[in-house]
């Protein structure tokens, strides 16, 4: 199963992710993202300072707009797993 890293403000996909299985992870620092397979986050604060430093290898999705099953599709669609 997939290790997602889910920024603390989107509790409703946190608790999504979970009622499918998957390994949440909080993100509430930088190093919260290393070895997830995957992040979501807001999109409300990103590249703010114009800086991209990669923390994770994994996919990251912007939650910005979309539903917690909108997000839960796309992580579904990106590890080959359907509910």
């Amino acid at each position: 199963m997939a290790r997602v890293g889910v920024e603390q403000s989107l509790s409703n996909i946190s608790q999504a992710l979970r009622d499918k299985g998957y390994d949440v992870v909080d993100l509430k620092q930088e190093s919260d993202a290393q070895g997830c397979d995957c992040c979501v986050i807001s999109g409300i604060d990103s590249n703010v300072m114009g800086m991209q430093d990669t923390v994770t290898q994994g996919s990251v999705i912007e939650a910005n707009g979309l539903s917690a099953d909108e997000v839960c599709s796309q992580i579904e669609q990106r590890f080959g797993r359907q509910s």
